[in-house]
């Protein structure tokens, strides 16, 4: 699957500009630690993953995760992002874990860049540029703020990868800053 026709089925079922915002973040979040962890020659796919992972939120939230994973197959899409892709809802719709290191990284870190895109808007500057870890710290122990984005999981998905939450919010951070449209 090309970039182009990932993205032309992620637009048949997502209009929301927040829902296609949010998958190009993932997508470059996805690029930049396919590079990051040794990846390089799966960035692309890594960034499909990454594009395509909440295909099926915006029409069907109640069966995030699993309605996607028929869409997909329908569409012929590559098993291995069906099943990348559904793994980010391990725990939560679906019981497929995540095992490769790809899955692990899409599962930490998709409701963390979130957080930190709402902790951002609350900044004077509005930008991750400037944020410190510090910052998004303080906001992950604030329950009531960004309360849609599940501490629990984004603490599960450290675990899976044997990372701190502090690493955690680093290295996507610094993920985050690589997507050249992010403020």
């Amino acid at each position: 699957m090309t970039r182009q026709e990932a993205w032309e089925l992620l637009t048949k079922y997502n209009q929301e500009q927040f829902h296609l915002y949010h998958a190009r973040v993932m997508e470059g979040v996805m690029r930049y630690f396919a590079e990051k962890e040794g990846f390089a020659d799966e960035k692309e796919f890594w960034g499909i993953v990454g594009l395509l992972h909440d295909l099926d939120f915006e029409q069907f939230p109640q069966e995030h995760c699993i309605r996607q994973q028929q869409i997909m197959k329908e569409h012929g899409v590559d098993p291995r992002i069906i099943r990348a892709t559904a793994s980010h809802g391990w725990a939560i719709t679906v019981d497929i874990q995540p095992e490769h290191r790809m899955e692990k990284i899409l599962y930490a870190a998709d409701e963390l860049t979130g957080l930190i895109g709402a902790a951002a808007l609350m900044r004077p500057s509005k930008s991750i540029r400037d944020m410190e870890v510090k910052s998004i710290r303080k906001k992950f122990k604030t329950p009531a703020f960004a309360a849609g984005c599940s501490r629990e999981v984004i603490q599960r998905g450290a675990d899976l990868l044997g990372w701190s939450l502090d690493d955690l919010f680093a290295e996507t951070l610094e993920a985050m800053r690589s997507v050249d449209f992010i403020p």
